[in-house]
């Protein structure tokens, strides 16, 4: 190790990690200098080597462990540090809980400026694995062989992966039989870089409530050849496969689906149970991937919103309305918007399936229903006792937040997946009282593991109304 503050690359240098940062790497430090090390947990001691430097900090690699951490596990998966998805396996499930409560405190502190916060345990898992009930798998060749998995950490490089272990095991079959049929009759993985090749991503969806499961080809063109050979092996699975489609997008883009959706086999969609209700589930709906954690958050929603049957309840980013579904079982009205028109036509379709008569939605953006007063032509803006947010990684516009401040409903309840952005806007809600606007304080705080493995967490947060 070099007498300095700055390393240069391939230095070796003895590291203690002492914390990880949001997306589960280790930081440690030498000589005041900041490094941080992937697939490293705290606790960690450990030899490392020095991948990229910078002024102030820098990266590095895992040379050698010298002394794990007391919260270090084997990771179940043998692709965990290559694979840029599950990159806390190598931490217990326990330290991973802990980690994701203090990673929500700290940016409610940090980035909100508050202190004291209301936390409240975090909602775990019984069993954190085999929990998603959707997976897309990029097609690419691996060492001239077709294959579908997923790209390494911070690279476009196709790892081959046929079951993980997040996923319901016959994905694996499903793969296996997609991509033999591929092979055999000559269809070719689309290349980014040419823009040529026909299979572009496996995309499988299943119900865990019902089983029903819908498997969808993202293909650059508008025909599957032999696509009839490939519907009568699939089915010949021992699985409720409901639905075969094709997802047609020929954009020179990463962006994985396009907009238009042929069926192959049965009906675009599948349909699936969340507490009381049913919901039509397409290739492009938005639909939690954790069904088992997504009943809990919702009704943690719920139970912060304290309805009694009498209130008007707004849910903005409403998606296909599942949200709004729990709240209208309690509320007197239920008013939801999402700038997507095909996930509110979803959310209209769920509710007449569902028999709900008191919850409307609207295709708007929400900043703008509430910059213009009006949910559409027809229907003017109500004056909301409850507001629930469940907005992109992003977050929420300012001028959202501020039209919510002057609606000055009793109480707010967000849900977030991002903490940072989350702390920064309940830090303007809760911002002093001003041109009339009200203020929020910060009342209940319950992380929910939504992504076991992952360094994601959601979070529920119940802002009150000063005064009340």
């Amino acid at each position: 190790m070099k007498d300095k503050n700055i390393f240069s690359k391939n230095d070796l240098v003895e590291l203690q990690i002492e914390d990880m940062t949001k997306d589960g790497e280790g930081i440690g430090h030498a000589n005041g200098y900041t490094l941080f090390v992937k697939d490293a947990v705290v606790g960690d001691r450990i030899l490392a080597q020095v991948t990229k430097t910078g002024k102030s900090y820098g990266y590095a690699r895992i040379r050698q462990i010298l002394e794990p951490s007391a919260d270090r596990v084997e990771a179940p998966c043998p692709l965990a540090r290559r694979c840029g998805g599950c990159t806390l396996q190598a931490l217990s499930y326990e330290a991973q809980l802990a980690f994701k409560t203090n990673l929500v405190r700290r940016n409610l502190e940090r980035i909100g400026g508050f202190s004291d916060i209301p936390m409240e345990p975090i909602i775990g898992m019984e069993n954190p694995w085999r929990y998603r009930n959707k997976a897309q798998y990029p097609v690419g060749v691996v060492k001239d062989q077709l294959a579908a998995g997923y790209y390494a950490a911070r690279s476009h490089e196709l790892l081959e992966v046929r079951d993980c272990l997040l996923s319901p095991v016959h994905n694996a079959k499903i793969l296996e039989t997609i991509l033999a049929f591929a092979g055999e009759f000559g269809i070719l993985a689309y290349d980014e870089a040419t823009g040529k090749g026909l299979l572009r991503h496996i995309l499988i969806r299943e119900a865990f409530a019902t089983g029903e499961v819908l498997i969808c080809l993202v293909i650059n063109g508008r025909k599957l050849p032999h696509a009839e050979e490939l519907v009568r092996r699939l089915l010949e699975q021992n699985l409720e496969i409901r639905s075969i489609c094709l997802n047609i997008n020929t954009n020179r883009t990463n962006v994985i689906l396009g907009g238009e959706v042929l069926p192959l086999y049965g009906e675009p969609w599948i349909t699936d149970r969340l507490g009381d209700f049913e919901f039509r589930i397409s290739p492009l709906s938005f639909y939690q991937v954790n069904p088992v954690q997504t009943l809990r958050l919702y009704e943690t929603a719920v139970e912060f919103a304290r309805l009694t049957g009498e209130e008007t309840v707004f849910d903005l980013f409403c998606g296909i309305g599942t949200i709004s579904h729990f709240l209208a079982k309690r509320a007197k009205e239920v008013y939801g918007v999402e700038i997507v028109p095909e996930a509110i036509r979803d959310a209209k379709a769920n509710a007449t399936r569902n028999h709900l008569t008191n919850v409307h939605f609207f295709a708007a953006a929400a900043e703008e229903v509430a910059a213009r007063g009006k949910f559409d032509e027809e229907t003017p803006l109500v004056s909301p006792n409850v507001v629930v947010l469940d907005p992109p990684r992003k977050g929420c516009e300012e001028s959202l937040l501020r039209t919510i401040r002057q609606l000055a409903p009793d109480r707010i309840v967000y849900v977030s997946c991002d903490s940072a952005t989350l702390a920064r806007d309940c830090k303007i809600l809760a911002a002093p009282p001003e041109n009339g606007e009200a203020s929020y304080s910060l009342s209940r705080v319950r992380p929910c593991d939504m992504f076991p493995q992952t360094s994601h967490v959601e979070s529920v947060v119940k802002l009150t109304r000063a005064g009340l």
